[in-house]
């Protein structure tokens, strides 16, 4: 598919869906006038997050006081069709990431509800609902439609029908979907974002989860290295953060 042709089915996606004006016009705005938005602070959180980095290993030892190698042992079937659902899959999604510190952090919390933005193939779903299952707790998930590949009825396509159960998928961007996740439920064990990449989304987006985070819950944040949008949070709010390296990205993780 050429990026003209996506880009105008992406287009006539939004203008079928009222619901998602909104956006339409949040999305015009950043790649029009605010073009430059997505890397604000870019260097300087590189240079910030490479000086504090420790391995994903560390980051649960040192946050949660276990040993991860056990996650990949114990749930080694489950992955492994995860991964042969990722691959059978047409359309081409986010891979997965630090699924170990996202298990480990419901763990942790002995999580009943918690929230994440972006879904993809579903990989992070797929760690914490593993949790959650535990304890019959919720995972609500944030995730626009893929309005320019046809790739809706992929969304969250590794994770079993025996965890589905334990999910609520709002199918918004964040500004719509968080407020109505908030309204069913508030004082979340633990938050996770990985979506809208912008420095002012993502500023708008921590400071709501941060507020709906409950004190000892967990918050984590994908891709910080982005802009400066993370450190410039923490360093607003005097948080102490933990900064993982992960397959050449940055993970921010911290506790409330």
């Amino acid at each position: 598919m050429s990026e003209i042709t996506r880009v105008l089915k992406t287009f006539i996606g939004y203008l079928k869906r009222p619901d998602l004006y909104p956006e339409l016009g949040r999305k015009i705005l950043k790649n029009t006038i605010n073009r430059n938005n997505a890397f604000k602070g870019k260097e300087k959180t590189n240079s910030w997050a490479a000086s504090k980095a420790v391995s994903q290993e560390e980051a649960i030892h040192k946050l949660f006081e276990v040993n991860s190698e056990s996650f990949n042992h114990e749930f080694q079937d489950v992955l492994k069709q995860a991964g042969e659902k990722e691959k059978e899959c047409p359309i081409k999604m986010g891979g997965a990431g630090a699924l170990e510190l996202i298990y480990y952090a419901c763990e942790f919390s002995n999580a009943q509800h918690v929230v994440e933005t972006g879904v993809a193939y579903g990989w992070s779903s797929l760690a914490a609902l593993l949790s959650l299952r535990k304890r019959n707790g919720t995972l609500y998930s944030s995730d626009m439609p893929y309005l320019g590949q046809n790739g809706d009825q992929y969304v969250g396509y590794v994770v079993p029908e025996n965890l589905k159960s334990n999910w609520k998928l709002f199918r918004f961007a964040d500004k719509e979907s968080l407020p109505k996740i908030f309204a069913e439920t508030s004082g979340f064990d633990v938050v996770h974002y990985d979506s809208d990449k912008s420095y002012d989304g993502r500023i708008w987006a921590y400071q709501e989860l941060y507020r709906n985070l409950r004190k000892g819950g967990v918050f984590m944040s994908d891709d910080i290295g982005d802009n400066s949008a993370y450190q410039d949070f923490c360093e607003k709010n005097e948080i102490n953060t933990t900064v993982v390296e992960f397959e050449g990205k940055y993970v921010g993780v911290f506790i409330k």
